[in-house]
């Protein structure tokens, strides 16, 4: 999670620093499935949109392996939809 925290900062460049400190307090699994429960697309995820790298959300983290063994199908499937709703395939 940390990781992928870095990469957007250089990358896009975005500073989540809520996501970072969500991470840090509670750990990489609880901030992901924080960010799932919510009804709405997170601020970061939407602002991720924004600079057309859908593939530094956690959305798209949870998916690959190993991470997915870690959530529940539920989890999966609403981090599936909010990427599939917006487009993406992965690269």
């Amino acid at each position: 999670m940390l990781d992928t925290y870095r990469r957007a900062k250089v990358d896009c460049p975005y500073n989540a620093n809520y996501f970072h400190q969500m991470v840090r307090g509670t750990g990489g699994l609880q901030a992901a499935r924080t960010l799932l429960a919510g009804f709405k697309l997170s601020d970061g995820f939407t602002t991720l949109w924004q600079f057309g790298r859908l593939d530094l959300t956690v959305e798209a983290l949870v998916l690959k392996s190993p991470w997915r063994d870690l959530f529940t199908d539920v989890e999966l499937a609403v981090a599936q939809k909010r990427l599939d709703d917006l487009g993406y395939v992965p690269r």
